[in-house]
């Protein structure tokens, strides 16, 4: 697994992200994927699963790297990516710490539809092989996460599918789903929809 582990270059300015009720729904909706084993840590030490919600405009506060062992979060854990770039594979955030690894897949989303407001991306290997097996939405196999040409790929995505929410495998990152919405609740109701079909299916 190589989830956690950052592609991108960055500049990251000291602040802390303030707490909201938005932001505190965000890691409610957290906590419960935490506790469903959809957010963690592997055995080897690497993290997985990452959310955020949109500040304004194209900005947004996303999970920072290295916290998928937490299971309540606290603001100094999540940071603001301020502005990105998938041509020059670059992120400037503001936090303490550094932006998740899949920052500029969650920017990608933002960018393209300016109606979601929230992104959860989670591993889970029943969820995954059942989706990719029945043929669903999901980035071809060929290209990684945390890179220029996932961005550039997911925006196609987003871009042909208006009605939300909507749920993706990232077929060329294991396990990894990626869910988007109009706001966190709807969000966090389809990936757990998802979740409970591939389990009776």
């Amino acid at each position: 697994m190589e989830d956690g582990y950052i592609k991108y270059s960055s500049d990251r300015r000291n602040g802390t992200v303030p707490e909201t009720a938005q932001l505190e729904s965000l890691n409610q909706a957290r906590t419960s994927l935490f506790d469903l084993g959809l957010i963690g840590v592997y055995p080897d030490g690497v993290g997985y699963g990452n959310l955020s919600i949109r500040a304004s405009g194209d900005e947004f506060i996303i999970t920072a790297s290295a916290t998928g062992g937490s299971r309540i979060l606290i603001s100094s854990q999540y940071c603001l990516v301020e502005n990105f770039s998938a041509d020059r594979n670059h992120v400037q955030s503001m936090g303490q710490l550094p932006a998740s690894s899949e920052a500029m897949t969650h920017g990608a989303i933002y960018l393209a539809n300016p109606a979601v407001q929230c992104v959860v991306h989670v591993h889970n290997r029943q969820l995954f092989d059942y989706w990719i097996a029945n043929n669903r939405l999901a980035t071809p196999a060929n290209i990684p996460y945390g890179t220029p040409a996932m961005a550039h790929e997911v925006s196609k995505m987003v871009l042909a599918q208006p009605k939300l929410p909507v749920l993706f495998a990232m077929a060329g990152h294991d396990e990894g789903i990626v869910a988007y919405g109009a706001d966190v609740a709807t969000t966090h109701r389809l990936m757990l929809t998802e979740l409970e079909r591939s389990q009776i299916s």
